[in-house]
């Protein structure tokens, strides 16, 4: 059973290295840059597109993220987004500081500091993320995501999931 057990760990070790190599490409290496637009839902300091209407009113976000691959396959990444829900309130700015990590080029998985500022109130939150990074074409990848965000100040914010499609674009 040892045996079994050993020889099974070192086909997913072999299988592993061997994905890295075949999923590795340019678009993930050091020194490579990345921009991402989200959609999905807008809540939560979110830096996603997105545009609905609610009671009548019109709620709309956008935003971006941009980041930066320090090694192969890990990026530091920053976001900003603006959000407003049409019910004649402020505004509500977003930002976002983190970093993603692609397993075998293809599972991106990443953690970030996230906040939201409107009219001197804020609330920020953890968030974890994972997903799957489907390259349409070299440099271009389409990547569901499930976000959990964990809230730093539960007086001000909850905790709350979040379903993305995002769309990265890599240079």
């Amino acid at each position: 059973m040892k045996k079994l057990f050993l020889a099974a760990v070192a086909v997913l070790g072999f299988s592993f290295a061997n994905a890295q190599d075949d999923n590795s490409s340019d678009a993930l290496s050091k020194g490579s840059f990345v921009i991402e637009v989200n959609t999905g839902s807008w809540t939560t300091g979110s830096t996603a597109f997105s545009l609905a209407s609610v009671d009548g009113e019109t709620a709309w976000s956008v935003g971006a993220e941009g980041g930066y691959f320090v090694m192969d396959n890990l990026a530091v990444k920053a976001g900003l987004g603006y959000s407003d829900s049409g019910n004649n309130s402020d505004g509500v700015f977003a930002y976002k500081v983190g970093a993603k990590y692609y397993v075998i080029g293809q599972i991106p998985v990443g953690v970030d500091f996230t906040g939201v500022s409107s009219d001197g109130d804020n609330a920020n939150w953890v968030g974890v993320q994972g997903g799957y990074a489907w390259f349409v074409a070299p440099n271009v990848s389409i990547e569901p995501t499930v976000r959990y965000n964990i809230s730093l100040d539960e007086n001000k914010a909850d905790n709350a999931f979040q379903g993305l499609i995002g769309f990265a674009f890599h240079f």
